[in-house]
């Protein structure tokens, strides 16, 4: 992917935007591998609630990924075959991802918070015949092995012990630091990240290698240009969810810069603690985040020294989903208290990272949702799927090519569920969003809900109204 940050427009920035999505690319080679021969450059700070701290060079993030490697391969990891990673934000977490993408496996992080159903279904749709676990979602873990025959090992990372359970410490310390990454094509599928199930059993989305380079140009573009000089990304997002894999930890990998990693309970002031202790530059946080952030801290220059230049915002309505009320305020508060623009993204894990703004470009229009980033096909659509035009309402949807190229973001499909796949995507492939949008003449997107009995009715009356003129 190549952006041209000198572009003097949107028009133009779009214009000679093109993917370079090579035949062959492997995540974790990209990520780490390319960058662990400069054993200075850091990747990775350490925090734990208890105060306890560690940093991390890609040295070594890739040569305990490498050990890593070499024991799932041990238990008889094979290509394609799922692991499961049950960890907070923490380095453990960070290796697992890069010992299974090198390995041409897929990686299958879930959130610690997931109940016992929840987590027994998706380990058992996935399939995962292995699960890197703490104390925390081991004992959850219990509860549910016997649903599970497919999990056959378990890597315990700090406390976790006990019957069955592999310590990390004791299994990576004989273990070589020499890997040899499987040559994957960037076609292969490489993770799968499971939806909220909230309408629903959750659904495996199935991410390919490239889908990492997908998310860079709304990566850069949202963080006004990624990388500048001592950026350094925090975000308290989950690691197991879209946000924190794909818009943190593996862009800001790809760039080769450092990241933070937090593992505890999120707090407004320690939040603004950590962004001062770490210089941290660049942050993704959810608005309900922002919202006790401003309340808990109305001035926090006046008490923190921080040095904050991007936060981007997605999951939620700040400005321009709802664009009123306490949203508005927090979009306010940001500007005269922080000197920073809130960029609010909108994606989904089925294709992420598709529309946004870019202050260092293109000025936000207040209550808007942004535009298509470079290398999307944004349109608003009606039910049989031709694009409407400015002003009407109806459905917002990303194509699965952009300049007669596909879209790396796209995902593969959901996992073990081709009708759900066929669904999501209409017959000339438009990928269906499930939300309602208008666009105007400058190319900004007005969200108007979900896309429920309203577009129904639409799509009645614009049909009735095609009959009529017939």
């Amino acid at each position: 992917m190549e952006i041209d940050r000198q572009a003097s427009s949107y028009t133009e920035l779009c214009r000679t935007f093109r993917w370079r999505v090579p035949e062959n690319f492997n995540i974790a080679v990209d990520v780490c591998g390319r960058w662990a021969e400069e054993r200075n450059r850091f990747a990775l700070y350490y925090e734990e609630a208890s105060g306890l701290t560690s940093a991390h060079t890609f040295w070594d993030i890739q040569r305990e990924a490498n050990r890593l490697s070499n024991v799932l391969a041990a238990l008889g990891t094979l290509p394609g075959d799922r692991v499961a990673i049950l960890l907070p934000q923490c380095p453990e977490a960070a290796i697992a991802h890069i010992a299974i993408y090198q390995m041409g496996a897929l990686a299958v992080p879930l959130p610690q918070l997931l109940g016992v159903d929840a987590l027994a279904f998706c380990l058992g749709d996935a399939g995962a015949h292995l699960a890197i676990v703490d104390p925390r979602t081991q004992a959850t873990l219990q509860e549910i092995r016997y649903k599970l025959p497919h999990l056959r090992h378990l890597i315990g990372v700090g406390a976790a012990a006990g019957k069955g359970v592999r310590p990390w410490a004791e299994v990576l310390e004989h273990a070589s630091t020499r890997y040899t990454p499987a040559a994957t094509a960037a076609s292969d599928p490489a993770i799968i990240l499971y939806t909220s199930g909230t309408t629903g059993k959750p659904k495996g989305t199935l991410l390919a290698h490239r889908a990492l380079l997908g998310n860079l140009s709304g990566f850069v573009c949202s963080h006004d240009f990624f990388p500048q000089p001592r950026d350094l990304f925090w975000s308290p997002a989950d690691w197991a969810g879209t946000g924190g894999v794909c818009d943190g930890l593996l862009p800001s990998w790809h760039f080769g810069m450092p990241l933070l990693a937090y593992n505890g309970r999120f707090e407004a002031r320690k939040a603004f603690a950590l962004i001062e202790k770490y210089g941290v530059r660049n942050s993704l946080l959810l608005p309900m985040a922002l919202k006790m952030m401003m309340k808990s801290v109305p001035d926090p220059r006046a008490s923190y020294d921080l040095d904050l230049r991007t936060i981007v915002s997605s999951g939620q309505a700040v400005g321009g989903m709802l664009g009123k009320g306490v949203e508005e305020a927090v979009l306010h508060w940001a500007k005269d208290k922080l000197g920073i623009t809130i960029n609010e993204i909108f994606g989904q894990t089925e294709m992420n990272h598709v529309v946004g703004n870019c202050p260092a470009l293109w000025s936000a229009k207040p209550g808007a949702m942004g535009r298509a980033y470079p290398g999307h096909r944004v349109a608003v659509i009606d039910r049989h799927g031709r694009v409407l035009p400015a002003g009407e309402l109806g459905e917002l949807a990303v194509h699965r090519q952009c300049h007669a190229q596909d879209d790396p973001v796209i995902m593969l499909g959901y996992w073990n569920n081709p009708e759900a796949t066929a669904e999501k995507f209409s017959a000339d492939g438009w990928g269906l969003t499930g939300e309602l949008a208008k666009i105007d003449a400058d190319g900004d997107l007005w969200y108007q809900g979900p896309a429920d009995d309203r577009f129904t009715g639409v799509a009645c009356l614009a049909a009735a109204k095609e009959q009529a003129i017939g």
